[in-house]
């Protein structure tokens, strides 16, 4: 008779996805490599661990501590991802026993070749209550890096600060783009924006492209016309690509990376790979251009909430001269009179605000979305008005 495995699906998905974020992996990536053959409520559950161990890092950290006595990071790295597994259980999912947690934990951990520390894992998570704890600084409290809290609260002020923390800590909106003359599958809200619609979740997309709203917020900016010869420079994974063709331009794609540049396959445009931060093989042929630029992200710490434990504030300065070298770029092939439109799923000024000040004479729109304040990701956007020569 086969030996069944103490270890439940989702748990064990869930802490293989942690183990590979901690070497540099993305969680929604991670999740949806090894959650295949999952059923759909052990999906759910992994993700949820996944998702909810990374929102609450912070605090899990310190309860980690509080109940061991011990740094959470004078830990091994494996367990203290089992231990945050068990106490994210025991303290924030009101639906799973505690005693189920504390099991699987250990269970984890001899399996791991963690057997010397099962009996810590046990002998820490059995001393968990429920009870409040009182954390020690906003940092904790907030989970999130104490750098970027002061940042926010900075531009932003301390209560639109707190509105991005908040909804950073929340599983993100689920929204689908709905072309025009489709219709939208049953149950679904409509949104602000033209052709945005909100679902319950991915499995009520009805076939539709996941699109966040702030996404589909940047694309009208470019006030695209049928025929108008389109360039989306750093298109992958193509959503946005999509919706421009929903205009009836002729599109480009282009891309730096061939694996991504082939989720465009689909759209039947022509795919180029390039490294947009050096010159472009165009002229100045294109009526509009966007440059959607790889950024560091911190809008979107809701649907990726590992990037605020990587991010450093001196990645920063590097992040905005490669945006900086693609905007050059991008404007050298934007012919006379057109429109570009440079954006990021950054709250930060340095890859906002500082980038376009070059140009500031020619701005003839911005958009700036927050998290809390707006639905959806956090984005800014820039629309550039071209030369007439």
């Amino acid at each position: 008779m086969p030996r069944t495995d103490p270890v439940s699906p989702a748990r064990r998905v869930a802490f293989e996805v942690l183990t590979r974020v901690e070497g540099g992996g993305h969680s929604g990536d991670e999740l949806r490599a090894r959650g295949e053959g999952l059923s759909s409520r052990d999906a759910g559950l992994a993700t949820e661990l996944v998702m909810g161990v990374l929102r609450f890092q912070g605090q899990l950290d310190y309860l980690i501590e509080h109940f061991s006595g011990r740094p959470a990071e004078a830990l091994d790295m494996q367990v203290r991802l089992i231990l945050r597994l068990g106490l994210y259980q025991i303290r924030y999912l009101d639906r799973i026993p505690p005693h189920a947690a504390i099991h699987q934990s250990v269970e984890i951990a001899k399996q791991s070749h963690k057997r010397s520390a099962a009996g810590l894992v046990n002998a820490v998570l059995r001393k968990v209550h429920l009870r409040p704890v009182d954390w020690p600084d906003l940092s904790v409290a907030f989970s999130h890096p104490e750098w970027l809290l002061e940042r926010w609260e900075d531009q932003y002020g301390s209560e639109t600060m707190a509105g991005i923390v908040e909804a950073n800590m929340a599983p993100p909106h689920t929204f689908i783009r709905v072309p025009p003359g489709r219709t939208p599958p049953e149950g679904a809200d409509v949104t602000p924006v033209k052709g945005c619609w909100l679902v319950d979740s991915a499995q009520e997309a009805g076939g539709f492209r996941v699109q966040d709203i702030g996404s589909q917020s940047v694309v009208p900016l470019l006030d695209l016309q049928p025929g108008q010869r389109f360039l989306d420079l750093c298109a992958a994974p193509g959503n946005k690509t999509a919706q421009a063709l929903e205009a009836g331009v002729r599109a480009v794609a282009a891309d730096q990376h061939r694996v991504r540049l082939m989720q465009l396959t689909d759209l039947g445009v022509p795919l180029v790979r390039l490294d947009a931060r050096r010159p472009l093989p165009f002229g100045r042929v294109f009526d509009r251009i966007l440059v959607d630029a790889p950024c560091t992200g911190t809008g979107t710490l809701s649907r990726n909430p590992e990037i605020k434990w990587r991010l450093r504030p001196e990645d920063l300065p590097e992040l905005q001269a490669r945006q900086a070298a693609i905007l050059k770029h991008a404007l050298d092939a934007l012919a006379p009179g057109g429109r570009l439109v440079y954006a990021t799923c950054s709250l930060e000024p340095e890859e906002n605000d500082q980038v376009v000040a070059l140009y500031k004479d020619r701005i003839v729109r911005i958009l700036r979305r927050i998290p809390g304040r707006d639905l959806g990701d956090g984005f800014f956007a820039a629309a550039i008005q071209g030369t007439t020569c």
